[in-house]
C-alpha cells in the first residue's frame, strides 16, 4: 500500500512522512526532491525560469509513476491537487491523508523561507489564505483522511494517521485487526 501525505506547503508532508516511512518500514518518496532530481535545479529555479504550467506537466508524470511503486510513504508538493488526473491517481491507487493546517500556523512556520516560490510575494500570509481557500476543497476530495496538524509532535501526527490506518483496515476486514498495516 502507498500512503500519500497532501497538504498546503509546511504542513509537515516531509518531516512526518519520514517518520511514518521509519515506524512502517518502508520507502519514502518525495515527489518534490524527485522532481527537483529530474529537473537538474530547484523547484523555485524550473519555476522562475519556465513557469508553473511546465512544472505541473512534469509533476503530474512523476505522480503517475510513483502511485504505481507498489508501497511506501509519498510526500507530494502542496500544488499536487490542482490537476484532475493526480487527484484522481492519488485517490484511486493510495491512501491519501490530508495534513490540514490553518494559514495562520502556516505562516507561523514558514515566516522566514526562501525556498518556495509560491511565498516569495510581499504578502506571504494572504497568500497562504488564498491557497488554502482554493485548495481544501481539492485536498478534501482527494483524501481518504483529514488529520488536523495544530501543534502535536511529529511523533503525535505519526500515531494519529496510524490510527486512521488501522481503523480503515479493520473496516475493510476485521479479522485483520491486530496483524499490523500491510
Amino acid at each position: 500500500m502507498i500512503v500519500t501525505l497532501i497538504g498546503l506547503a509546511g504542513s509537515g508532508k516531509t518531516t512526518v512522512g519520514r517518520q511514518l516511512a521509519r515506524r512502517l518500514q518502508v520507502a519514502f518518496l518525495d515527489s518534490d526532491h524527485i522532481l527537483e532530481q529530474r529537473l537538474g535545479c530547484s523547484i523555485r529555479a524550473f519555476f522562475e525560469a519556465e513557469g508553473e504550467d511546465l512544472f505541473r506537466d512534469k509533476e503530474e508524470q512523476v505522480i503517475d509513476e510513483l502511485t504505481q511503486t507498489g508501497e511506501g510513504i509519498l510526500s507530494t508538493g502542496g500544488g499536487v491537487v490542482l490537476r484532475s488526473n493526480n487527484r484522481s491517481r492519488l485517490h484511486s491507487r493510495t491512501k491519501v491523508v490530508y495534513l490540514r493546517s490553518s494559514p495562520e500556523e502556516l505562516f507561523r512556520r514558514l515566516r522566514h523561507d526562501t525556498q518556495r516560490p509560491l511565498l516569495q510575494v510581499a504578502d506571504p500570509l494572504a497568500r497562504l489564505r488564498e491557497q488554502f481557500a482554493a485548495r481544501d476543497p481539492l485536498y478534501r476530495e482527494t483524501a481518504h483522511f483529514v488529520i488536523e496538524t495544530g501543534r502535536p509532535t511529529v511523533a503525535n501526527l505519526v500515531n494519529k494517521i496510524l490510527m486512521q490506518l488501522e481503523l480503515a483496515v479493520f473496516k475493510s476486514d476485521p479479522k485483520s485487526v491486530g496483524s499490523g498495516i500491510t
